[in-house]
């Protein structure tokens, strides 16, 4: 919904939020919650989003070098951050506790298809996304399969 996908998982270094996003998502603001259309936005947020190719967020730590880890949050990290410390705070002090013990703990992900596979995969899903948002916003009573398929061609 904004940051376009840059080839080769590079980043934006200029870090501003592209007009046509913030018009957008004000749009679908105004549109939920019509209270908010006399109220100006003062302050729009972008950054890159680190995805994992299971979308399971992770923690680990290496042992041999004390380097730790945690991430994969997708979007749940203001919550996920905290427990993911947390976490991380027990695997540092070789604590075997109910966080180490959790599912995501020393989890190991696969990566993501080389390029341009990935680069032509992120584009199809876009456009899949766009378009299911097109036609709910156009009066479609269901949920588009168009974003199933996106779902399904994400691993989400």
């Amino acid at each position: 919904r904004g940051v376009p996908y840059r080839f080769g998982s590079r980043t934006d270094v200029d870090g501003q939020t592209q007009q046509w996003t913030i018009e957008s998502l004000t749009k679908v603001l105004h549109s939920i919650f019509p209270a908010t259309r006399d109220v100006s936005l003062a302050h729009a947020w972008c950054g890159v989003l680190g995805v994992p190719r299971d979308w399971c967020a992770s923690v680990s730590l290496d042992r041999a070098t004390g380097l730790g880890w945690a991430g994969g949050y997708v979007g749940s990290g203001l919550t996920t951050t905290n427990l993911a410390g947390r976490t991380l705070r027990d695997l540092v002090l070789g604590r075997d506790t109910e966080l180490t013990r959790l599912p995501w703990t020393d989890r190991r992900v696969r990566r993501w298809e080389p390029e341009p596979l990935r680069w032509l995969g992120v584009k199809a899903m876009y456009g899949l996304y766009r378009e299911a948002d097109r036609r709910e916003a156009s009066g479609l009573r269901r949920p588009s399969r168009l974003a199933r398929l996106g779902d399904l061609l994400t691993g989400h």
